[in-house]
């Protein structure tokens, strides 16, 4: 079956030349037979089905297609045909262009450089971005490492080799037919060890390893080849990234081991809340895990393998539904012309929304006019009137008592409120937007008609949005 050579037509489509070997498939450039224009570059995937081949490649071949057939978006390769399992079992797919994170350490490593900051969080957050686009689709990876995500030139991650995956609508094939834990060890999560699958926390963990590599140079548990190597990640410790780079900013160090916890409830509970880490350093509260230099002593050591060793790991529940109960939540402030009441009721809906999902993140923001600040006076500089407005937004949120894990401040400058706003929810993959329904004095935006800025947002927002309406007079809410 594995004797398709170059120059052979299949199914119409024309073996143009073989762009890849692997352990699990050969890769081959395609192109229409018939000369019909492709409608993107084209490559056709066809598992290794040898003597001597695993059963996993043909298992991996027939998720694979269950799941390119199911997921869409600009972080996947687009899925065109499938040849029969029974006679030549092969995918067709897009082939993209870009570069993979694998070549960008391999050049790091041959020139003895690391990749700037700049470039490593700019990774981090094309990961996050693409896992959090698969995990809404209740696909979790399970396979993410360097040689499986390309970087496009337009610095979009793309996922690739969805063998190993995991689709919480389909059997799990590869759990049912083989029994056993798979997966690239370098990368694989404590739990996905002892063959639990369908965490989307899981591919937050590869991704700490991938971030881990790119700072340090260094895989932060090596590339165990034994299961007793493999299950040391249940209880070891990695060395702190910044004993290796003391150029590391603590933040980042934070976030990183925060990814690599053994225990998938202290790492990000989506991928939504690492992106909005990596993308605010300024709000990531720094713990132990970002200040330490030290590697974990031994009797740490110790204790943390003794809680391992009664450790048990359990599955989710769908991902879609797993990061729909921690969603980054955003309340909008006005902070001109706006009642103490309708700051109350907007506290009051934010509680509620809160109370719903406890492990949301919410990000407090205000959006002030450029024309605020001044270059030539003190107190109308930038960082003065930022300052005070995030005054203002600390004091507001001050009674819901929430953990600085929980919580962020931002200042947007923009002349264009709900455009501000909108941009906001999109860079942040914010699930809900509390806002008022009133225009509490923003001037109204030209769309044809004139639109309010709440109702602006309301129809272009990219997710859920509650628009507060103030019940009661102030006088009456007993404040």
């Amino acid at each position: 079956m594995n004797k398709v050579q170059a120059g052979d037509v299949v199914d119409g489509f024309l073996i143009e030349a073989f762009a890849h070997t692997g352990g699990m498939a050969r890769v081959a450039k395609v192109r229409y037979a018939n000369q019909t224009p492709e409608p993107f570059p084209m490559v056709m995937k066809i598992p290794r089905m040898s003597l001597g081949d695993g059963a996993e490649n043909i298992v991996g071949f027939e998720i694979e297609l269950q799941i390119l057939r199911a997921v869409q978006g600009k972080h996947v390769p687009r899925f065109v045909a499938a040849g029969d399992i029974e006679t030549l079992p092969y995918l067709v797919m897009e082939w993209v262009e870009g570069q993979s994170l694998q070549q960008i350490l391999d050049d790091a490593e041959d020139t003895a450089t690391r990749p700037a900051l700049e470039k490593v969080v700019a990774l981090g957050k094309g990961m996050a971005k693409a896992a959090h686009s698969l995990h809404k689709q209740n696909v979790c990876h399970l396979d993410l490492k360097p040689a499986n995500m390309l970087l496009k030139p337009d610095n979009t991650v793309v996922m690739l080799d969805f063998g190993l995956s995991y689709h919480a609508l389909f059997p799990d094939l590869m759990a049912e037919e083989l029994r056993k834990a798979v997966g690239s060890p370098a990368w694989m999560a404590p739990e996905q060890v002892v063959g639990v699958r369908g965490d989307p926390r899981s591919d937050i963990f590869a991704i700490g390893v991938i971030l881990y590599e790119l700072v340090t140079g260094r895989l932060p548990f090596g590339n165990p080849t034994t299961k007793g190597g493999l299950r040391q990640r249940m209880w070891m410790a990695p060395r702190p990234p910044r004993s290796l780079q003391p150029e590391t900013p603590e933040w980042l160090q934070e976030i990183i081991l925060r990814c690599l916890s053994p225990e998938a409830e202290n790492r990000y509970p989506s991928a939504a809340h690492l992106l909005f880490d990596l993308t605010h350093p300024d709000q990531v509260k720094i713990t132990d895990l970002g200040s330490k230099i030290e590697p974990v002593g031994l009797w740490k050591t110790f204790k943390r393998w003794v809680r391992a060793a009664g450790m048990e790991y359990t599955p989710s529940p769908l991902p879609a539904r797993q990061i729909e109960d921690v969603p980054i939540v955003l309340v909008a402030i006005p902070h001109k012309d706006v009642t103490d009441a309708t700051l109350f009721a907007l506290r009051q809906s934010t509680q509620r929304v809160l109370g719903l999902r406890p492990g949301a993140r919410l990000g407090v923001v205000t959006v002030i006019s450029p024309g605020q600040t001044s270059n030539t006076k003190l107190e109308k500089s930038e960082i003065n009137v930022h300052r005070r407005y995030l005054a203002m937004l600390r004091h507001w949120a001050q009674p819901l008592a929430l953990d600085s894990h929980h919580i962020s401040f931002h200042v947007l400058e923009s002349d264009d409120v709900a455009d501000a706003l909108l941009r906001y929810a999109e860079g942040n993959q914010v699930s809900v937007i509390v806002m008022g329904a009133a225009t509490h004095g923003l001037r109204l935006q030209q769309l044809n008609v004139k639109l309010t800025v709440p109702i602006k947002v309301a129809m272009a927002a990219p997710c859920t949005v509650i628009l507060v309406k103030q019940d009661l007079p102030f006088e009456h809410l007993g404040v």
